[in-house]
């Protein structure tokens, strides 16, 4: 286990000045605050924050960044709060802290919303101060290693997570060390056939491994010396990982990947660099497109190097990265290579440089309100391989392998983007869909009467590309969604005899999108439009509130409408509590059916009508309007109810609900059925049943259906 001492003495290694009393005052109340917590592994909690800290210590960080790492579940893990944290280690520590501190207080509708969120939060952070990553990258490196006293089911989220989110991060960091050690781990878990046959593979042949390093590093030695330069050589296999990478894509098996082996040559300057590259190529042959130049084209974490692969001795291929000093301790470091210790914490020129991918995530991600969209576009951001073009100017420009014309476009501005009719490259018409390649120099054509295709979203890479394009596309469908909105509300109104000159500025209209929790009267009719409120039920709040305008509540209406409606029918089931022969009615927003708790509502011309006692639509009623009913319903009588379903799209699962509820003895009048952008489906039934009871066993009996999430009645 790690003491203190360790971390301490690690960081008097790189600051000696270093008012170490903050990490040991963290000690101690990490030590109190967590007392008599115990990991899975059977360890003192404490541990675990303890290994973190020290992982920060290796990576050179400040006092505060240490002892946030020691600090760093305080919050979620114990009863600390942020004002003591605040107090005793100050607002930055309390920043990072925080900034670290999962989502828990917040209730979700999926798991994947809850991993979205915790995520947009970190990003949020770390835009404003990136040591907030760095000590969340300290905290999974620990937990990795640690992952196997987890049960299976966690092991295999959490690897997929790591995988998806941690490491790719760690990787647009510059921090290779901790992103191969995280992506090896989850190797292990999730394919470890894969893991054991790539270990064996390469522990069988250590010896002849080693012993071919070994002569390489000689034979490069001994022609340094010819080429009067002075370098240091280091030979390695490559990490498991990127092994089995290489066999999924290329779909080979271990005994076929031949460049597994990698080497690394460093020397004093770039001008070396270039002539180590030459004078290697005329001694090996090189692979064909396996030579990459990123020290005149840095990566956007600042890693440089030159990348060749070579058939070397015993016609073995073998991958040699060649690389100045600093450049080396770039690539292995990232962006831990240039913090520079402040008494302020301020970050540097650099840092701000590899920020600069954090701070345009967290602008293209500003909008995206659909976890899966969110996570899929971080995914996205943190799986660059890139590709380089040029501007017609020169300007050179980076994206993800496979970006199109229209990634490009959208990378100058958004109007840019949304007026893009075609593109010339290298001169010579292409078309939206063609894929950038190195080099290529790119021409945007425009139109000022063009727009965007919801097609672009299915072969566009970039980030920014997609959320703009799909921005473009919601706002169309949303003024859609209005004009089919106010239609609908407009022909509800007409039949019920009620005139609102102007909808959308309607204040009784905005007053019931509030009391519906929508901010504007254009939201409600938006939803109304995609058919999620019912026009009758927004019809309901708004009739009570434009009659009240109209007419004197002074002038007893409810006796003069009690005397003009009474007459004979037939009975309905219902019965009014005091008034006999009373027009009765059941209403149209809430479907009340015989085991609902009930209530009458006296209508101006048309009788009662029986609401669902929680009815939205009469809750701000006047209280001498509603009269109590009870429920006395014929014996074969049958009420309609619709319910909606939300289940992860499948086929046959249509037929499937439908089945459940003809089982229950139910009849189904009507049935629709849309598919969400996130693949889900959302279903509409309206069915007729006898009670409450029948379809309270209706809704369970539908919950068991496989891939069914939710169901609700409407």
């Amino acid at each position: 286990m790690i003491r203190l001492n360790d971390i301490t003495g690690k960081v008097l290694t790189y600051h000696p000045r270093a008012d170490i009393q903050l990490i040991e005052k963290a000690y101690v109340y990490s030590a109190k605050v967590h007392e008599g917590q115990v990991r899975l592994s059977g360890e003192p909690y404490l541990s675990h924050v303890m290994e973190a800290a020290y992982i920060l210590a290796q990576m050179k960080m400040d006092v505060v960044c240490v002892a946030a790492g020691m600090l760093h579940d305080t919050l979620e893990d114990t009863s600390a709060t942020p004002e003591e944290i605040e107090r005793l280690f100050g607002a930055e520590t309390l920043r990072i802290v925080d900034g670290v501190t999962k989502i828990s207080k917040l209730k979700f509708n999926s798991a994947q919303e809850r991993q979205a969120e915790n995520v947009r939060k970190m990003i949020l952070a770390m835009s404003t101060d990136i040591r907030v990553i760095l000590v969340k990258l300290a905290d999974r490196l620990h937990n990795m290693s640690t992952l196997r006293f987890q049960p299976p089911e966690k092991q295999r989220r959490i690897a997929e997570e790591t995988l998806d989110i941690y490491a790719p991060i760690a990787g647009r960091m510059g921090i290779n060390w901790i992103k191969s050690s995280l992506e090896d781990t989850c190797l292990y878990y999730l394919e470890p056939a894969a893991y054991e046959q790539i270990q064996n593979t390469i522990t069988s042949k250590k010896e002849e491994r080693d012993h071919f390093i070994n002569e390489v590093i000689q034979m490069l030695s001994d022609k340094a010396k010819e080429w009067d330069i002075r370098c240091s050589i280091k030979g390695r296999h490559k990490h498991f990982f990127s092994i089995f990478r290489k066999m999924k894509q290329q779909n080979l098996d271990i005994s076929q990947v031949y460049d597994v082996l990698a080497f690394r040559i460093i020397v004093d300057t770039v001008r070396d660099c270039y002539a180590v590259l030459g004078n290697v190529h005329s001694i090996w042959k090189p692979v064909q497109g396996r030579i990459k130049d990123y020290i005149s084209v840095p990566k956007q974490n600042m890693y440089q190097s030159l990348h060749t692969t070579v058939v070397g001795p015993y016609g073995k291929r073998m991958e040699l990265q060649i690389r100045t000093w600093d450049m080396d301790k770039v690539a292995e470091e990232g962006i831990a290579a240039h913090w520079k210790y402040k008494e302020n914490g301020v970050s540097g020129v650099a840092d701000e440089k590899q920020l600069s991918w954090v701070r345009q995530l967290m602008e293209w991600q500003q909008s995206l309100q659909d976890p899966v969209q969110f996570l899929e576009s971080v995914r996205m951001d943190l799986f660059p391989n890139e590709v380089y073009v040029f501007t017609p100017k020169g300007e050179v420009k980076e994206f993800p392998m496979g970006a199109t014309p229209v990634d490009f476009a959208y990378s100058i501005h958004s109007e840019v983007g949304e007026k893009c009719t075609g593109a010339r490259i290298n001169g010579r018409m292409v078309p939206l869909r063609y894929k950038l390649r190195n080099g290529d120099i790119v021409e945007i054509i425009t139109s000022p009467k063009a727009h965007p295709s919801k097609d672009w979203v299915g072969f566009v890479k970039t980030s920014r590309a997609k959320t703009k394009i799909r921005q473009w596309v919601q706002n169309q469908e949303r003024q859609e969604s209005i004009r089919l909105g106010r239609e609908i509300l407009e022909r509800c109104l007409h039949q019920d005899h009620i005139a609102i000159p102007n909808l959308l500025k309607s204040e009784q209209l905005g007053a019931v999108a509030r009391e519906l929790s929508f901010r504007s009267a254009e939201d409600i009719l938006v939803q109304i439009g995609l058919g999620r409120v019912s026009a009758k039920q927004v019809l309901g709040r708004l009739r009570p509130k434009v009659v009240d305008e109209k007419e004197d509540k002074s002038e007893g209406i409810v006796a003069k409408v009690v005397d003009l409606l009474k007459r004979r029918r037939e009975p309905l089931g219902i019965e009014v509590t005091g008034i006999s022969d009373m027009l009765v009615r059941y209403a149209q927003c809430c479907h009340p059916i015989p085991g609902d708790r009930v209530i009458g509502f006296i209508t101006r011309g048309r009788g009662v009508s029986v609401h669902r006692e929680n009815c939205p639509a009469i809750i701000d009623s006047a209280p001498e309007r509603l009269v109590p009913v009870n429920w006395s319903p014929p014996k074969d009588e049958v009420f309609p109810v619709i319910l909606r379903v939300t289940s992860v799209e499948r086929k046959g699962l249509l037929a499937d609900v439908s089945a459940v509820i003809t089982q229950k003895d139910a009849n189904i009048s009507k049935a629709e059925i849309q598919t969400t952008m996130d693949k889900k489906g959302i279903s509409f039934f309206t069915i007729e049943v006898k009670n409450n009871r029948q379809l309270q066993e209706i809704i369970a009996s539908i919950r068991k259906v496989k891939e069914v999430l939710i169901v609700e009645r409407i």
